[in-house]
C-alpha cells in the first residue's frame, strides 16, 4: 500500500513558501520561534534538591513515568527543574486578557510545585511553525500537538500511558492515541459551531437560530441589508482558519460519530450533492454561496485573525466559524462581551441537529526530554488537566473524566465523540489525504482558500470544485487499495 507522510508535505511547503516570510520574531529566552511570539515565565523559588528529588528524577523515566500513578500534592513536589512549553494562545500573555492569563495560571501552579520553572512561549503562526520546531529536532519539553500523522506520535512525544488506562483518566483519550498508547492530554474539549455577536442578529430582526444552511445564508443577507457589520467573517489571510469548516463535515453535517474516522475512507464521492443539506457538500457550500453572494469582507485577502476577535465583540463582525474554543476569545476582546454567543452549526439532519465534541489541541511531552524534564512536564499536564480550572475557565467541555462541570450549552442538540478508525486502518486517513491531497482535518487549509477564490472571481461552480475533490478522493481509494463500502 502506498504509504506516505502529511509531516513531510506540510514542511516541505512550509520551507519552499514560507522560511523568506518568517523574517523576525519576538525575542525568546528559549531559543528562536518563527512568526509572531512572546515570553512568559514561572521562576521557581530556588532550592536544594533533596532526596525525594531524586527519587523523582529516578521516578522520571519513561519506563516509570504514567500519568495514572502520578499523585498531585504528592509526588515530585521537591523536584526541581526547568521546562518549556510552547503554544498557540498569544492573548493569555497579556495583562488585559479578559480571562485568566498564563501568568496568573504559572503562579498558581508554584504555590504546589515551587522548584519547578515553566517558560512559556506561544506563537500566532503556531500551526505552521509546531511544525518546523519538530522538523528541527530541537523543540520544547511541553508542545501542543499539530498536525503529526498518528504513526509518527511516538517519534516526538512519549507515551502518558496505555489508552484502556488512560480513558479511566481522561475525556477524549483517542485524540492522540495510536497503537494502544496514548500521547497527548487535550488542553480543553470543544464543540464546532458558530461564533456570533447576539446584538447584531438582533438588529438585523433576527429572533431564532438558523438550523438550514438556507437559514443561515437568509440571516447573512438581513446582516447586510440592515446592519454596518460584516454579515460572515472568512479570516482567509490567517489560512489556517480555514481548515476549520473540515470539523463540520462528520457528526455536525451527518449525526454519525463513525463517519469520520471509519466510514469518509471507504465512502465513494463523500463531495456529492445528497440533495438534502447534509454532508460534507452542504457544508462547504455554505461558505460558496456566502463568498458568491458577498456576504463576507470586501477583501479577503486583508483579513487579519487577531483584529478579528474585537470587530467581532464591537459589533463590526456578524458571526464566524470556529470552533468553541474561540468563544472566550472573543468574549474577552472587548467591552462587550455580554454580547457574544455560540450556535449549533445550520444543519438538520432528519429534524435533528448535532454537534461534533472534541479534544482542542493536545499536551504532548518531548520524547528527547530529561528524564527530571519528562516528570516536571508531567506534573504541569496533570496540574492543568485537573487543578487549574483551565478548561472551565475556556468555556470548554471537561477533560478531566466524571467531570462534568461546564458553561457551554447547546440546548437540543445532541453531542457526538468521533470513534477512532477501526484496528488495522488506523493509516488510512493519513494516506487517503496524502495521496488525494484534500488533507481533511489535517492542514487542508488551501483547499478551503480556493473556494473563496473561486466564489469571489466566479470562475468555478461549486458543484465543479466538488468533482474535482471527489476524483482526487476517489483515485486515493484506487491507489492505496482502500475498499468502496459506502
Amino acid at each position: 500500500m502506498k504509504k506516505k507522510r502529511v509531516l513531510a508535505i506540510v514542511l516541505s511547503a512550509m520551507m519552499t513558501v514560507g522560511v523568506t516570510a518568517c523574517g523576525s520574531s519576538a525575542s525568546s529566552t528559549e531559543g528562536s520561534s518563527t512568526g509572531a511570539s512572546s515570553d512568559t515565565t514561572a521562576q521557581a523559588a530556588s532550592s536544594d534538591a533533596s532526596e525525594a528529588s531524586s527519587e523523582a528524577a529516578s521516578a522520571g523515566s519513561s519506563d516509570g513515568l504514567s500519568y495514572a500513578n502520578l499523585k498531585l500534592g504528592q509526588d515530585y513536589t521537591d523536584l526541581k527543574a526547568t521546562i518549556t512549553m510552547f503554544n498557540h494562545r498569544t492573548d493569555m500573555d497579556s495583562d488585559d486578557y479578559g480571562g485568566k492569563n498564563w501568568k496568573s495560571y504559572l503562579a498558581d501552579f508554584n504555590k504546589e510545585y515551587p522548584n519547578i520553572t515553566v517558560k512559556i512561549t506561544t506563537d500566532t503562526n503556531y500551526a505552521d511553525d509546531a511544525l518546523t520546531h519538530l522538523q528541527s529536532g530541537d523543540y520544547e519539553t511541553i508542545m501542543m500537538i499539530p498536525a503529526v500523522d498518528k504513526s509518527d506520535l511516538s517519534s516526538y512525544f512519549m507515551s502518558y500511558g496505555d489508552l484502556d488506562t488512560m480513558k479511566t483518566q481522561i475525556n477524549y483519550a483517542n485524540a492522540q492515541a495510536y497503537d494502544g498508547q496514548v500521547y497527548g492530554v487535550p488542553s480543553t474539549a470543544t464543540t464546532q459551531g458558530i461564533v456570533y455577536n447576539k446584538k447584531v442578529f438582533s438588529d438585523a430582526g433576527i429572533t431564532a437560530l438558523p438550523k438550514t444552511p438556507e437559514d443561515f445564508i437568509a440571516d447573512l443577507q438581513a446582516i447586510k441589508d440592515k446592519t454596518d457589520a460584516i454579515p460572515m467573517y472568512t479570516n482567509y489571510a490567517a489560512g489556517w482558519t480555514m481548515g476549520a469548516w473540515d470539523a463540520y463535515i462528520g457528526s455536525n453535517a451527518i449525526g454519525d460519530n463513525t463517519y469520520m474516522n471509519q466510514k469518509l475512507v471507504h465512502t465513494k464521492d463523500p463531495f456529492q450533492n445528497y440533495k438534502d443539506d447534509t454532508h460534507a457538500y452542504a457544508v462547504y457550500k455554505i461558505l460558496y454561496d456566502a463568498v458568491n453572494k458577498k456576504l463576507v469582507e470586501d477583501d479577503y485577502t486583508t483579513t487579519d485573525w487577531e483584529g478579528s476577535k474585537s470587530m467581532l465583540n464591537e459589533g463590526k463582525i456578524g458571526c464566524m466559524v470556529l470552533g468553541s474554543w474561540a468563544y472566550p476569545q472573543m468574549e474577552a476582546a472587548g467591552k462587550n462581551g455580554s454580547d457574544i454567543a455560540y450556535m449549533p452549526f445550520p444543519i438538520t439532519v432528519d429534524g435533528k441537529q448535532y454537534a461534533a465534541a472534541g479534544a482542542d489541541y493536545s499536551y504532548g511531552i518531548n520524547v528527547n526530554a530529561t528524564d527530571d524534564e519528562k516528570a516536571a512536564a508531567m506534573v504541569f499536564v496533570k496540574w492543568m488537566t485537573e487543578e487549574s480550572g483551565f478548561s472551565y475557565n475556556e468555556d470548554g467541555l471537561p477533560v478531566k473524566a466524571g467531570d462534568t462541570k461546564t458553561k457551554l450549552a447547546f440546548d437540543g442538540v445532541t453531542f457526538l465523540e468521533d470513534e477512532p478508525a477501526k484496528e488495522g486502518e488506523e493509516d488510512y486517513l493519513n494516506e487517503m489525504n496524502s495521496e488525494s491531497e484534500l488533507n481533511i482535518n489535517a492542514g487542508g487549509n488551501d483547499k478551503i482558500q480556493k473556494i473563496i477564490e473561486h466564489a469571489a472571481n466566479g470562475d468555478e461552480s461549486f458543484d465543479d470544485i466538488m468533482g474535482e475533490w471527489n476524483k482526487a478522493w476517489d483515485d486515493a481509494q484506487q491507489t492505496n487499495g482502500i475498499s468502496v463500502d459506502y
